[in-house]
């Protein structure tokens, strides 16, 4: 899945009220984040592991829903040194839980990257696939 510059997280990053201002994921990964977030909104991921991975902080201030498609990666530091990442995916009912990665160190962007572009890439096609069927469910003769 290509990343367009269309493509933009939704809700402001903490300490912003400009939705466009966007943090790189690598810049974040090295510390543990802010205690007023529930973690790092993904809504694109580029195809490529050296690419940047654009995001913004999601408030734990006012919870919302986030939208069906979405990653939301939190971290925090692990027994051994590193930090352990969870990553939940949010569908159209629920919010689940993708995936966890114990005690990773230094730029652990490219670790989880492989995951998150596959998640998203398929959370994209299986929804054009439902919306082609409704399509042609609601052009079928009766």
């Amino acid at each position: 899945m290509t990343c367009h510059p269309r493509t933009r997280p939704t809700g402001p990053p903490i300490n912003s009220s400009d939705s466009s201002h966007h943090l790189l994921l690598s810049d974040l990964v090295h510390h543990p984040m802010p205690r007023s977030v529930r973690g790092a909104l993904l809504r694109c991921v580029p195809p490529r592991p050296a690419q940047p991975i654009r995001t913004v902080w999601i408030s734990d201030l006012k919870p919302e829903r986030l939208p069906p498609g979405s990653i939301l990666l939190s971290w925090e530091p692990g027994l051994g040194g590193g930090m352990d990442v969870t990553a939940r995916l949010r569908l159209a009912s629920a919010e689940v839980l993708l995936a966890s990665w114990p005690d990773l160190r230094g730029d652990w962007t490219t670790v989880v990257h492989p995951t998150l572009h596959e998640v998203i890439g398929l959370h994209t096609a299986l929804s054009v696939a439902t919306d082609a069927l409704h399509l042609a469910n609601h052009l079928a003769p009766r």
